[in-house]
């Protein structure tokens, strides 16, 4: 049997790689990102990120799966960042739909976090894309994991959170999100929550309450607004 071809891999500008950005945009984009996987750039849209907890319970983890699912049978492509969770679930769902996938890494991309999701960033590293900001010399800290979100945001047209606590690093994908001007949409179940203080902050600055994936697929593609947000 032979053995898997290496990925292919390329340096591209922010530009390059997403198509024109406006001033804000250019503002938070990094200077280079590195992409391995399906060589068609810029990037086809729609794209959504779906992110939430690493820890995440049963029932986010089918509403992910579920969500994911009708997204790409919309022709929808489904950005995350490869943590434990949500974004695994979203990740694993669109592959198994046979939808495209888009993993926007914390680390560079010969490395893996957490390293049980190696064989899926093979996976999409080959045949779906892999994007990171960070060269291979690159040393991994967990403020990297921030910038992959504002990263994230800046690749999805808009962004779901599914689960998340107070503190979770998903919550500054929803304010780079907003501040962007991209749609930003928070699951039902996260509002009925009263231990949460965050989604109703977010949902003053614009986010919206998602009860089911076509008030996604009603809002693609984002009308560019720039909204000014609290810093996060």
């Amino acid at each position: 049997m032979m053995a898997d071809s290496p990925p292919n891999i390329s340096t591209l500008t922010p530009e390059e790689l997403l198509g024109p950005l406006n001033d804000v945009e250019q503002r938070y984009a990094p200077k280079m990102l590195h992409v391995a996987g399906i060589q068609t750039f810029p990037l086809p849209k729609p794209r959504v990120a779906i992110v939430g907890s690493r820890k995440a319970s049963s029932n986010a983890i089918k509403t992910t799966s579920s969500i994911a699912k009708t997204l790409v049978k919309n022709g929808v492509i489904i950005v995350s960042g490869l943590a434990e969770g949500i974004d695994t679930a979203a990740h694993v769902a669109a592959i198994g739909n046979q939808g495209r996938t888009i993993a926007v890494l914390g680390t560079p991309l010969d490395r893996t976090f957490p390293a049980k999701n190696h064989t899926l960033q093979q996976a999409i590293m080959r045949h779906h894309w892999a994007v990171s900001q960070f060269p291979s010399s690159h040393p991994t800290t967990p403020k990297d994991f921030v910038l992959r979100n504002r990263t994230m945001a800046l690749i999805a047209n808009a962004s779901i959170i599914i689960e998340a606590g107070e503190t979770s690093g998903s919550l500054h994908q929803g304010w780079e999100a907003l501040r962007l001007g991209r749609p930003l949409f928070i699951w039902k179940t996260l509002i009925e929550n009263p231990k949460l203080s965050w989604p109703r902050k977010m949902i003053d600055y614009g986010a919206l309450v998602l009860k089911k994936p076509d008030d996604v697929l009603n809002n693609l593609p984002s009308s560019g607004q720039v909204i000014l947000v609290p810093k996060s």
